[in-house]
């Protein structure tokens, strides 16, 4: 009989997306509220591989990714999906006079040593539904030392500069898990 294991804590993170800077920020304000200290913060990226959102969230879009400090565990995804989707409510309420109907879209995951998870409200063959009306999908795995993309993995998330602000991700929660083995079940006794 197989022994039943808890689940390790993983490394939650957000992706962010608007044509506004200000807007970026004022995002990752309302994201700490909710989610604790950010640990590390990406670089802003132009969001050019697609043009799907330009018609809710205007031309000239931008990308960036932060990540909070406080391990969570992988079940409070669905939970955390939700509370993204609050604080994107709050801040288009905020902009209600802008032409834009979505001023920004926040995409919260979370990743583990292996792979990396995205929360969506959308199902797809490849999601799988994990409560709270939310499905999620592992969008990168890490094989061979960098991460690597899968048929149906966003085409943003295959650049070289999300993959090392990743590997950056990754690298942290390696090093928590050192220091913090008991807050991880990885007791040195």
């Amino acid at each position: 009989m197989a022994r039943l294991r808890a689940p390790q804590p993983v490394k939650l993170f957000c992706g962010l997306l608007s044509s506004d800077v200000d807007l970026l920020q004022r995002a990752r304000q309302l994201l700490q509220r909710r989610s604790g200290p950010i640990d590390l913060v990406s670089e802003i990226w132009p969001f050019d591989q697609t043009d799907y959102y330009q018609e809710e969230m205007g031309a000239d879009l931008k990308r960036q990714f932060v990540s909070f400090e406080q391990p969570v565990p992988p079940d409070a995804l669905p939970g955390i999906k939700h509370d993204t989707n609050a604080v994107e409510e709050e801040i288009a309420a905020q902009c209600a006079g802008l032409e834009i109907t979505r001023p920004v879209n926040l995409d919260p995951g979370y990743l583990d040593l292996g792979k990396l998870v995205l929360a969506t409200t959308k199902d797809r063959s490849h999601r799988l539904y994990i409560g709270q009306s939310m499905y999620a999908e592992v969008t990168l795995h890490f094989m061979n030392n960098r991460w690597q993309t899968w048929p149906w993995t966003y085409p943003d998330y295959h650049r070289a500069e999300y993959h090392e602000f990743f590997v950056r991700v990754r690298d942290r929660l390696r090093q928590q898990r050192r220091d913090l083995p008991d807050a991880f079940g990885e007791s040195n006794s």
